[in-house]
């Protein structure tokens, strides 16, 4: 039985966390280019509550998505 804990599974761990998280980023940057607003001040300056229950959403949703495709 292999160790859970072994290095080669917890740098694997690592460089997917990294990899996934640079993902989410770039498809945050581009959903924000393609909205017609700035979706920054929008959440946070203007207090649109609407756009941040669905920018939550999207975000669940992209992240879940990431991981399948990560885990395979």
């Amino acid at each position: 039985m292999k160790n859970i804990l072994d290095v080669q599974h917890l740098v694997a761990a690592v460089i997917y966390s990294g990899l996934g998280a640079a993902v989410f980023f770039a498809w945050f940057v581009i959903f924000d280019k393609l909205t017609p607003y700035d979706l920054w001040q929008e959440i946070v300056v203007k207090q649109n509550r609407a756009l941040a229950t669905v920018m939550a959403g999207l975000s669940v949703a992209m992240g879940i998505i990431i991981a399948a495709a990560m885990i395979g």
